[in-house]
């Protein structure tokens, strides 16, 4: 028998193992749109007053035959879904398991009689306090139809235990954001904060940019390449990271711009107190009008005043009275903040990397639209200002301050609240993420194109008013 050349079978071989892979992606792709669209089917059914499906899907999981039901073991998340306050059926609500692979389990709770007579009532208390973790699941699956429609439904065999990687990982971005911000505070004055009276005309133009038009535009982009329906935690992220203040990396692009510097600072400086405010209200108004988003704000809040207003403060008062290891320290600090915002997406890249599969989700589009976002807003801040005779030394910091965020922040944010939120896919990360590495290209190229569109030889110095 005649074999074939060595080359012709590893080229068999390696289209074999393309078809497989490509056939394990499509197969993966197909139980995550599942999952996702029976999570929206069930979401409309808790805002549906009339709908009685959450009761009717209590009733069927406690008429399953549990006793030949399927052992498993696997990582995934809880999430509850709340039933319209004025339903009929006076049903809670019901909290879904979603696997790390996309699939949906309704959680049947036995009966309280049950639950007393097998003592396993601790396997379902506090789990409202377990939504924002990954967890280890060790339960039973089983199939049921209800109307037509198939549902799996999950009983735990033990309590949810959370990832120790996820406690580590989130203890140790809340420690170290901390820290970064602390830095940031040592490098603040009274005085950044007196420019705003000084030169209030560039302050005013920066904060409504940041504000104000960098949402609307993120809206408008979503919309237009539709995003803003078809993966709606995307646009979230869009909203997220326009919600963030500027951060230190705007500061330090200025200089290297040779934009105003202390125009930037302030720009920050405020910004950054404004977050407290501004970041869950731009969440609230942009988002909650979608059915799948429901936005954490007092969480959000929390975090902000815990991780960057507390420590802001602290930052300022050493620098107050030690001036000598605030100036000292600033280096480290810097250091630090590079290393956190590496960090933090080098892990939850590591620990979502099976998102990036998913090319209808992240495809050519959504990479563009997000590089868009910041270019076309340090754009948009490096001619409109010119309208209200801004000097271009200063327009370059308000261009800078507008499309370069607090990235960190961002993605901290959206790591701490994605579970919570029911964003399963970690969008709001992946966009974030994605925000904060490219912006730096855009800083650089917006940089080079300064120079033809924001000339400094005429004014030097900058517009004190």
């Amino acid at each position: 028998m005649k074999r074939m050349p060595p080359r012709t079978v590893t080229r068999w071989r390696s289209r074999l193992i393309y078809l497989v892979l490509m056939a394990l992606m499509i197969f993966n792709a197909t139980a995550v749109f599942a999952g996702e669209e029976l999570y929206r089917s069930l979401s409309a059914a808790g805002k549906n007053k009339e709908s009685s499906l959450f009761m009717e899907l209590y009733r069927n999981g406690q008429d399953q035959n549990w006793q030949t039901a399927e052992e498993v073991q696997f990582e995934g998340n809880l999430r509850f879904l709340e039933r319209d306050a004025a339903a009929g059926d006076k049903s809670p609500g019901i909290f879904l398991v979603r696997s790390l692979e996309g699939e949906l389990y309704i959680v049947s709770i036995p009966s309280d009689d049950e639950l007393k007579r097998t003592g396993t009532d601790v396997y379902y208390t506090n789990l409202k306090e377990m939504l924002g973790n990954k967890l280890v699941f060790r339960a039973l699956l089983t199939k049921g139809v209800l109307d037509g429609q198939a549902y799996t439904f999950i009983r735990f065999l033990e309590p949810p235990v959370q990832l120790m990687l996820d406690k580590i990982f989130k203890i140790s971005i809340i420690f170290m954001f901390f820290f970064v911000m602390l830095g940031m505070g040592l490098n603040l004055t009274l005085n950044d904060f007196k420019l705003v009276l000084q030169k209030p005309k560039g302050i005013a133009i920066g904060i409504i940019f940041q504000w104000f038009l960098m949402p609307l535009l993120a809206l408008g982009m979503a919309w237009a390449l539709g995003f803003y329906h078809k993966f709606p935690f995307i646009y979230a992220g869009m909203v997220l990271i326009c919600a963030c203040p500027g951060g230190v990396t705007s500061n330090l692009m200025t200089y290297y711009a040779k934009g105003d510097l202390a125009l930037s600072v302030s720009l920050t400086s405020v910004s950054t107190f404004l977050a407290l405010f501004f970041t869950p209200l731009i969440l609230t108004v942009l988002c909650t009008n979608i059915p799948d988003i429901n936005i954490p704000t007092g969480l959000i809040a929390q975090t902000i005043i815990g991780l960057v207003i507390v420590p802001l403060i602290i930052g300022m008062s050493i620098r107050q009275k030690w001036l000598s290891f605030a100036v000292k320290a600033t280096p480290f600090f810097s250091a630090l903040g590079v290393f956190a915002l590496l960090m933090v997406i080098g892990v939850g890249v590591y620990t979502n990397v099976e998102k990036f599969a998913d090319t209808q989700r992240y495809s050519l589009t959504f990479y563009i639209m997000v590089v868009s976002l910041s270019l076309l807003g340090m754009l948009l801040a490096a001619f409109f200002p010119k309208l209200f005779r801004i000097e271009n030394y200063q327009t370059r910091a308000i261009s800078m301050e507008v499309g370069l965020r607090n990235s960190t922040l961002a993605v901290t944010i959206a790591l701490l609240i994605q579970d919570l939120m029911g964003d399963f896919y970690s969008s709001m990360f992946v966009t974030t993420a994605i925000y904060g590495i490219t912006m730096y290209a855009t800083g650089f190229l917006m940089i080079l194109l300064y120079k033809k569109i924001l000339p400094l030889d005429k004014d030097l110095n900058p517009d004190p008013g």
